[in-house]
């Protein structure tokens, strides 16, 4: 099921305002950003915390378990208590993406979704995010994901625009080159 935008953003809003009034707003960021890790990669603790049979008590004490695994602070722990106690737990994800629009905006930054066919180094990741601060003028942060489909070469995505220098993409352009429909 989908959540609306306008739900994620308005808790995205309000965390934000909380993390720029107590100063921790990067704190905030990265601490939700791992709970909302933790919950897009457990198929186990996404089951139990969206079942209805399961008792609200017992998702509380899963969560404070969760927080204190994650070294959660006070606010990002209240913040998976408060969705929780709202059912509105599956929305973590969109707020923390929302949470993280707001900053990134904040501080000047852009994300890139770089998308390569094998694990790039972190000396290559860094010239690439140099590449991408010269091209787009801003301050360039890296969201990295691998897809063996790319065959080789790497896909980046800042906003609306993408810079493809994939294998796979190149293919494509020369089949289409040579077999004109």
């Amino acid at each position: 099921m989908m959540v609306p935008a306008a739900v994620a953003q308005r808790y995205a809003k309000a965390l934000f305002a909380l993390g720029e009034e107590t100063r921790q707003l990067d704190g905030l960021v990265a601490e939700l950003t791992r709970a909302a890790g933790a919950y897009d990669g457990s198929a186990d603790l996404r089951a139990v915390l969206e079942n209805p049979l399961v008792p609200h008590v017992a998702k509380r004490e899963i969560l404070k378990e969760l927080a204190t695994k994650l070294s959660l602070g006070a606010s990002a722990r209240s913040t998976l208590l408060l969705l929780s106690d709202r059912r509105r737990f599956r929305a973590l994800p969109a707020i923390v993406r929302e949470l993280r629009t707001l900053s990134d905006k904040k501080r000047g930054v852009v994300r890139a979704q770089v998308t390569c066919a094998k694990p790039l180094t972190p000396a290559y990741l860094e010239r690439l995010r140099v590449q991408l601060e010269r091209m787009t003028g801003n301050k360039v942060e890296l969201d990295v994901a691998t897809d063996p489909e790319l065959l080789a070469g790497v896909v980046a995505r800042i906003g609306d625009r993408v810079y493809d220098g994939s294998l796979r993409t190149r293919l494509r352009e020369i089949r289409a080159q040579l077999l004109p429909n």
